[in-house]
Parts: structure tokens; C-alpha cells; sequence
């Protein structure tokens, strides 16, 4: 099953708190092995075989950076909530450190067309804004693919 179109847009969650600016990120590279952009699209990438989908996306909406883990986890609560009352299912959210900074990953199950995904996402603050890096592949998919592009999300995508 092709992963291209199972991408939902993310909940936009309006926050009430501070906003810290950071340097903006670069464009997303993907140095997986395979990966090539979608018709030439740099924000939007897919293993050789169209299991699996990774998408970045730039939001105008004021996201913060978290300091700390709990100002993280009070964010991957709400956005659980807010996913909970979407069109999608087995949510899970958790803060994740990198590189000495705190951001939130959700996974969850989406359905389209009669088949459900699994998605990965990624928010990140990027110079005070919403970025999100999302992947998608169909919900039991085997590929080789899947693990990689978790991996790429939870561990890379800067």
C-alpha cells in the first residue's frame, strides 16, 4: 500500500505560553539509503518502494521551545487530548531530548481510504513557529523502511 496520501495535518494546538526563539532549522535532509524526494519535493520524502512517507512542514503558528522535560510533558498531554478528539486512534505522546533541547513525538493510528496508517510526528520549535516532521506507512507494514524512518523522526530530523 502506497504511504503518500495518509498524511493527516497535524492539530494545530494554540499554547499560552512564552515563546523562546531559536535558529531556524534548515531544510529536512533524509540520508536514508533509497529516499528520494516526491516529485522533486524537497519537504516531502519516500523510500524506493512508496511504503513509507516522511513530511516536513512549516506552520505560521507560535510553537515554544521547551526547556525542560516537564514543560515538554505538560505539552504531550494536551496534544494527546486534542489528537483524541481527531478522526485518529492508539495515541501516544512523549518529550524527547535532543541535542540538550525538548520536543514532542505522537504516534498514532490514522485511517484513509480503508486502510489505516501509522504516524509518526515530530513538533519542533523552529525560530518560535510550529515545524512538524511526519511519517506515515500502512499500519502493519513490514518494510524495512519503517523502522528506519522512526528511527530518522525520533533520533535525526532536525
Amino acid at each position: 500500500m502506497r504511504a503518500a496520501s495518509c498524511l493527516p495535518r497535524p492539530p494545530l494546538v494554540a499554547l499560552a505560553l512564552a515563546v523562546t526563539l531559536a535558529a531556524p532549522a534548515q531544510a529536512l535532509v533524509v540520508p536514508l539509503s533509497g529516499w528520494t524526494p516526491v516529485n522533486g519535493n524537497a519537504n516531502v520524502w519516500t523510500d524506493a518502494a512508496g511504503a513509507c512517507l516522511l513530511r516536513e512542514e512549516r506552520h505560521g503558528q507560535a510553537f515554544p521551545s521547551f526547556r525542560t522535560r516537564d514543560e515538554a510533558h505538560t505539552f504531550a498531554l494536551r496534544l494527546q487530548k486534542t489528537l483524541g478528539r481527531s478522526r485518529v486512534s492508539e495515541i501516544v505522546t512523549q518529550p524527547v531530548e535532543r541535542a540538550g533541547a525538548w520536543t514532542v513525538l505522537a504516534a498514532y493510528t490514522h485511517e484513509a481510504g480503508g486502510v489505516a496508517y501509522r504516524i509518526s510526528q515530530l513538533y519542533i520549535s523552529d525560530a518560535g513557529l510550529l515545524r512538524t516532521v511526519t511519517g506515515s506507512s500502512a499500519q502493519h507494514e513490514a518494510s524495512a523502511c519503517v523502522n528506519e524512518m522512526r528511527d530518522f523522526i525520533r533520533y535525526l530530523a532536525n
